[in-house]
């Protein structure tokens, strides 16, 4: 893929990082895991125009996981990752399978342990773990994370409540790894103001769920277009846990809904999907004790948990935003098409190697 922007284009200094170098990619763009969103179809296509794609398998069985990963390769012989839940009673099978299988990258939506870093190097997988306080980068940097994405209050899903303006500097300063900016970005003036910070790229979400490979009904596509940066909400009462979501009927009737109706949703809610998934209930259950650990949650939050995968499949699966719920971005207001992955890329970089030869100019003319 060649750039056509100007001088800086693909092979500018300042667009290949210490993140391109360590992904083996030629844009320091990443697209994030996303449950049943970053499917073997997203992520092929990011790391074949040249992202690092990364393929979520927290709501995956461990054959599923398998499958997934055959179908990337099947795709693409470029780098890619594979998302996974630390708390998984699987995690370390996981993780051989993915050494096994070339997967590159070893990417972890909450922070692993000590012993599970170092088992991954071991295999020879790059270590990135997601993290949205500056305690928890020192942490999982002494203990040998090879890069971090860093999530701002500003994105989707499980989010913080400190800005990515904010945020990134402090880690930043405080690691001496690669670090990736998620939150708030979705074109390459984003990305060169990340670059300005000291991150290494940028990690994107909502903007990857809104391109045509992304396998989300196209009636919910069609609803997130319509939103504004004002039209997303953080709620507990999806799963207990601070999440980013839009602010849609299903959400304010959870936010009115007692508790006693909120557990009895829930518990149809854990069986319903653990007859799609055919999770075995002993697993479920100690991914629930995990949590509780973890997250510190109450027991009725840990039933709640089990509200989240379905409720998400429903909206974006199967196309049902009036019952479902739909993680975003606040970003989700800047962004108004759905490009093809290797449009968006080639668009970002474009955009990046412009705004870099603006000031540049600017400079010049001062």
């Amino acid at each position: 893929m060649t750039s056509t922007a100007g001088p800086h284009g693909l092979t500018s200094p300042v667009l290949q990082t210490r993140a391109t170098r360590l992904f083996g990619v030629r844009h320091p763009l990443v697209q994030t895991g996303m449950g049943f969103v970053s499917d073997a179809g997203l992520t092929a296509a990011t790391s074949a125009a040249g992202g690092l794609g990364i393929l979520s398998s927290g709501l995956l069985s461990f054959d599923e996981l398998a499958r997934a990963i055959d179908d990337v390769r099947a795709r693409t012989d470029a780098p890619f990752g594979v998302n996974v839940r630390a708390d998984q009673p699987d995690v370390e099978q996981r993780i051989e399978l993915m050494a096994r299988t070339g997967v590159k990258v070893a990417s972890f939506a909450l922070a692993p342990r000590q012993p599970l870093i170092e088992r991954c190097k071991e295999l020879g997988l790059v270590v990135v773990p997601s993290i949205g306080a500056r305690r928890h980068a020192e942490k999982v940097a002494a203990w040998g994370a090879d890069a971090l994405i860093v999530q701002g209050g500003e994105g989707g899903g499980h989010t913080g409540a400190v800005p990515t303006t904010l945020l990134l500097p402090q880690v930043v300063d405080a690691v001496d790894i690669p670090v990736i900016a998620a939150g708030g970005f979705f074109d390459g003036r984003g990305l060169v103001a990340a670059l300005a910070y000291g991150a290494e790229g940028i990690a994107m979400g909502t903007r990857f769920l809104l391109t045509k490979e992304s396998p989300v009904a196209q009636r919910v596509k069609d609803v997130y277009l319509t939103k504004s940066v004002n039209d997303t909400v953080v709620t507990r009462e999806v799963d207990g846990v601070p999440q980013r979501v839009l602010n849609t009927g299903p959400v304010a009737q959870l936010e009115r809904s007692n508790p006693a109706t909120r557990l009895v949703r829930a518990a149809r809610n854990a069986v319903a999907f653990q007859r799609m998934s055919g999770t075995p209930w002993p697993d479920i259950v100690r991914e629930g004790l995990a949590m509780r650990r973890n997250h510190g949650l109450g027991w009725s939050q840990v039933v709640m948990a089990a509200n989240a995968p379905m409720l998400y499949r429903t909206a974006l699966l199967d196309g049902d935003p009036e019952t479902g719920v739909m993680a975003t971005g606040q970003v989700v207001g800047l962004i108004d098409d759905l490009p093809s992955v290797a449009e968006l890329l080639e668009r970002i970089a474009d955009e990046a190697a412009q705004t870099l030869t603006s000031l540049e100019q600017r400079t010049d003319r001062d």
